[in-house]
């Protein structure tokens, strides 16, 4: 368990950053809190011939409002996102969810970027990320760019992020003012990482009727996925028990479901439909 040799540099800027991994020719790989990347550096799966320290540009912190999307620096601790008081009043979803990745030491230096542009099929934010549409803002050789979450993760540790680019912050929607939202999850005892995620951002008029519905699912395949199904099939009507029901057992139909030593795919598929319903009944509370 022990990394191959690597150079490691301390990036300045956004722009440096950049720089550095051209500079590298394919051999640099960016750290931030590490937690995502220092394992599969021990277990020899990734051997970058140079990592590029992002730690301490002070433009890839902070919290904002931007018309009617919340800005997050991607060097955002995930501690820091589950406190910020600008999240906790537009997007709470995305605190909840933050609040429950790993462990209290993973929490203080693992950061949003990381956990996002990772890829990893088990990281827990991708959920509330797709549920609040997404968008990362990125630098690259050709300067500023913005991809929307949808699509953004291809495979396993496979993104849609360019080469020698780097995601600076992450946009969120800000839901309707009367939606509620929640993030439940089962997981695995000893790491916290999610079997199965599932992120509701939840809207009811004054009719009885759910009239915003946003789901996203993580942890139960090769990545995370809008639960559209079960989106279509709510909008429109009351949330009857039966109604609820019938929309969770299609939680799994969008994704592409994995199995593995801790869970079968018959069993995520059951937690995604059993979840997604905990996680719609307990909004109507």
């Amino acid at each position: 368990m022990i990394p191959s040799k690597f150079d490691f540099v301390r990036a300045e800027s956004v722009e440096h950053v950049v720089q550095l991994l051209q500079d590298s020719d394919g051999e640099g790989k960016i750290i931030a809190g590490g937690h995502s990347l220092l394992p599969l550096m021990k277990f020899r799966v990734t051997e970058p011939g140079k990592l590029i320290d992002i730690s301490r540009i002070p433009s890839l912190k902070g919290v904002r409002v931007e018309r009617d999307r919340v800005v997050v620096g991607a060097m955002m601790t995930h501690r820091e996102v589950a406190e910020d008081q600008i999240i906790k009043e537009h997007i709470p979803v995305l605190s909840d969810a933050a609040r429950l990745v790993g462990d209290i030491q993973i929490r203080n230096r693992g950061t949003i970027g990381g956990n996002i542009a990772h890829g990893d099929a088990i990281a827990d934010l991708p959920a509330p990320a797709l549920a609040l549409d997404a968008n990362l803002i990125i630098c690259g050789e050709d300067g500023m760019d913005v991809i929307n979450i949808d699509g953004f993760f291809l495979g396993p540790l496979i993104t849609a992020l360019p080469e020698n680019s780097v995601v600076t912050s992450i946009s969120f929607e800000i839901p309707p003012s009367h939606t509620k939202s929640a993030y439940l999850k089962y997981f695995h005892p000893a790491t916290g990482y999610p079997v199965v995620g599932v992120a509701i951002v939840l809207g009811v008029n004054s009719d009885g009727l759910a009239d915003y519905v946003r789901v996203g699912i993580t942890g139960s395949g090769d990545v995370a996925y809008r639960a559209k199904s079960v989106e279509q099939e709510l909008i429109g009507k009351p949330l009857t028990e039966d109604v609820i029901a019938h929309a969770s057992k299609l939680a799994a139909d969008d994704g592409d479901i994995g199995s593995d030593l801790f869970a079968s795919e018959s069993y995520r598929r059951n937690l995604c439909s059993v979840y997604t319903r905990r996680a719609i009944s307990s909004l109507l509370i």
